[in-house]
Order: C-alpha cells, then sequence, then structure tokens
C-alpha cells in the first residue's frame, strides 16, 4: 500500500506577536528623546534581546510605559524568533530567524532589522497586521 500525507490549512484567531529579538546594537535606538547606548531604557529588555508583546489589531504593545516614547532601528538578522499567540496567549505558530515584515512599518527591513516608531501610548506608527511571512512559514512545511 502506498502511504499519502495530506496537509490541510486551519484557520487560527492570532490576537498577539511575542517578539524575542536578538538586538546587535542597542544604540540604535531613541528612547524618550535620547540615544539608548547601553540598552537601559527600551521598555521589555531582557538579556541580550527584546521581547515585546504586540497587539496584532492595534499595534499597541501590552504593558507599554505609559509615556514612553520610542524610535528603533534593531538590527537583528537571523537572531529572532517570533510568536503569534491566541486571546489566551497560547502559541499558534513560531518563525526563528529573518524579522517578518511585520515588525518592520517604519521602512524595508530587508528580514534584519526592526524599523517602528513607538508613541507614548505604546501604539506602533504605520502597523499594519501584515502576517503574510507566518503563513509563508507555514506553507514550507
Amino acid at each position: 500500500m502506498a502511504k499519502i500525507t495530506i496537509k490541510t490549512a486551519t484557520e487560527y484567531d492570532a490576537k498577539y506577536l511575542h517578539a524575542d529579538c536578538g538586538v546587535r546594537y542597542w544604540e540604535d535606538a531613541i528612547v524618550n528623546g535620547g540615544t539608548d547606548d547601553e540598552g537601559a531604557l527600551i521598555p521589555f529588555r531582557d538579556g541580550d534581546t527584546w521581547c515585546p508583546v504586540i497587539e496584532i489589531e492595534t499595534g499597541i504593545i501590552v504593558g507599554w510605559p505609559k509615556g514612553t516614547t520610542a524610535d528603533l532601528h534593531y538590527k537583528v538578522c537571523d537572531e529572532g524568533k517570533y510568536t503569534l499567540l491566541d486571546a489566551h496567549k497560547e502559541k499558534i505558530i513560531s518563525i526563528d530567524g529573518y524579522v517578518p515584515r511585520i515588525m518592520s512599518p517604519g521602512g524595508n527591513g530587508y528580514g534584519d532589522y526592526v524599523i517602528m516608531t513607538i508613541d507614548g501610548d505604546g501604539r506602533i506608527a504605520g502597523w499594519h497586521a501584515d502576517l503574510s511571512s507566518f503563513e509563508e512559514s507555514s506553507n514550507d512545511h
């Protein structure tokens, strides 16, 4: 008997994006109007990574400190993990490596950069819920 594997598409309600970005140069950020030379000013730094949770529909970073502003141009290249989460913050799908397009609403990140401007309410300027990088990844498996 011959065996066959059939892949089926499943639709999920993705509510959050958890980013775990391995930042190479922290000084590539302006936080509250000043250069963040050591990465000490940016919220959600965890060691050598920047780990925000972003509400996909609104582009608001969950728990962002009120009044804090940031302009990021972080070089990450292939040192990141990006996970879509449901409303209960359960994992739907993750992609590793290159920066997905959704993380660079402030310019073309070429898969290497997180580029975004964040206002004092944690809203990312120019945010678009572009999940195509996740869909492309799921089609590769």
